[in-house]
């Protein structure tokens, strides 16, 4: 548990002094936020045009959900921007103690492979979940200044979706940068993967044949789509917690042959 922590804090320490980190961080809540505003006032106009529509026609007005609409937009499209941008978060996990030569040294020292996976996976996944933080006050102001009761069912599932629908990424991510010392060949395998992941939610939707129904279970979209409903599904958790698992599991043995390639 030493090792872990100490790899761990070694990766923190690291990260917030990265500028790759804050540009990573400063894009993201850029993205959110032009969203956050766009879905909030297309849900608002919608609701507006819907009452006056329903007016016109003899009725007493027309009632409209407008935050827990307004979230459930949000939530989905930030699982598209996380699917793109956690890459880059993901990219220089291992190949820049590659190109920098200090990988050597890890494996030297007293740590086991589990706590140099574990720590730097921990340690990625933190600072996503840091990353997130900010956009949690987004959906706080919205319920803030609004009558309805904040849907903390939707709110809590949601998160916990992106925040699994990141694990993996990183987990698959820290495997694709663990095969090599240059971070922009890294960076292009963890993009063109989640680029795959994305075109099959796309191209696996409303098919009906055997092939595509094989597939929209693969398609990581599917599974994040009943967490922004509010609803914690035990397939998703399976999906996405054995994703999280295989690509931990890729790792350790993709370090474990560096240590046997140098001895």
């Amino acid at each position: 548990m030493r090792g872990l922590y100490a790899i761990y804090r070694k990766e923190m320490s690291h990260y917030f002094v990265s500028p790759v980190a804050y540009i990573v961080l400063c894009i993201f809540l850029i993205l959110s936020g032009v969203f956050f505003n766009y879905i909030l006032r297309q849900v608002i106009q919608y609701a507006f045009d819907a009452g006056m529509e329903n007016m016109q026609m003899g009725g007493a007005g027309f009632s409209v959900d407008v935050p827990s609409m307004v979230l459930r937009g949000f939530l989905s499209i930030l699982g598209t921007i996380v699917l793109f941008l956690t890459p880059f978060l993901a990219m220089g996990v291992f190949s820049e103690e590659r190109r920098r030569g200090t990988m050597e040294l890890l494996m030297t020292s007293p740590i086991t492979d589990a706590d140099i996976v574990l720590g730097k996976f921990l340690a990625s996944l933190s600072l996503f979940a840091i990353m997130l933080l900010p956009t949690v006050f987004y959906v706080f102001y919205m319920f803030g200044h609004s009558d309805p009761v904040p849907p903390w069912r939707m709110i809590a599932g949601g998160y916990l979706g992106i925040l699994l629908l990141g694990g993996m990424l990183l987990a698959l991510g820290s495997f694709l940068s663990s095969l090599t010392e240059n971070q922009i060949i890294s960076g292009v395998l963890i993009f063109g993967l989640s680029l795959l992941l994305w075109l099959l939610d796309i191209f696996t939707e409303g098919g009906n044949n055997a092939l595509a129904q094989s597939l929209q279970y693969a398609a990581v979209l599917q599974h994040y789509d009943p967490f922004v409903r509010g609803i914690i599904d035990t397939t998703g958790l399976v999906f996405f917690g054995s994703w999280i698992f295989f690509g931990i599991f890729l790792t350790m043995r993709s370090v474990e042959s560096m240590r046997w390639r140098r001895a």
